[in-house]
């Protein structure tokens, strides 16, 4: 199946390293970042698993759920875990998902139906696709996604910022410009009325262009 902004997250059921998840369940009220690997004791992903147990604060500040995703077994999770500890400096300390059937991997798209069942024999290659982010919001809708090559580390400090943009912009009827931050000035979503504009407001707006509408941050 074909995963696209604004469907519903698939949901399922497998062994992490903290306990059987139930997707959905284990999501609750919460917004959640799915992010997934192609294998474990790979180094990229040793690098990215060991900064994102360093930011779980940054993540528990903005109610996101954080769960990681690696086609290989629990076990291994297990394993891996100690070697992230001790090159990183911290253990993982959210979930790790094993998919050594690639089920999940699969029913998000990050393999084709063909890829075989097992994880045995595969390498990371085999599975380079596995290199995706999802932005799950409470409502268990897909916000965001970003897809990387194993070649390059994934920015968290640019998932965070996406994070606190569609927090945002769920919330309030804005969008966020190019190189956005917490802070700064939003435009007002073309599909306000300038009259409704007014009313939400009072204080106007600047408009460069006719249909460019900046305002300061909504505080939410």
């Amino acid at each position: 199946m074909t995963i696209r902004l604004g469907d519903t997250a698939p949901d399922f059921e497998a062994e992490s390293t903290e306990g059987r998840l139930g997707f959905h369940e284990w999501i609750g009220d919460s917004w959640a970042i799915l992010f997934s690997h192609p294998k474990d004791f790979t180094p990229v992903c040793t690098t990215e698993l060991g900064l994102v147990a360093s930011l779980k604060r940054e993540f528990e500040k903005r109610n996101c759920k954080v769960v990681g995703l690696s086609v290989d077994r629990v076990d291994d999770h297990e394993a891996w875990s100690k070697d992230i500890e001790a090159s990183q400096g911290h253990a993982p300390n959210y979930p790790l998902i094993g998919d050594p059937e690639l089920q999940a991997a699969k029913l998000y798209d990050m393999l084709p139906a063909d890829a075989g069942e097992t994880c045995d024999g595969r390498t990371p290659a085999d599975n380079a696709t596995a290199r995706s982010v999802f932005v799950i919001g409470p409502d268990k809708k897909i916000r965001a996604t970003l897809t990387y090559p194993m070649s390059t580390g994934r920015n968290f400090a640019e998932i965070l910022r996406l994070l606190d943009s569609v927090q945002l912009t769920a919330n309030e009827q804005v969008a966020t410009p190019a190189d956005w931050q917490q802070g700064d000035d939003v435009i007002i979503l073309p599909a306000v009325s300038d009259e409704d504009a007014r009313a939400k407001y009072p204080d106007g707006w600047e408009q460069p262009l006719p249909y460019i509408r900046i305002i300061p941050q909504p505080q939410v």
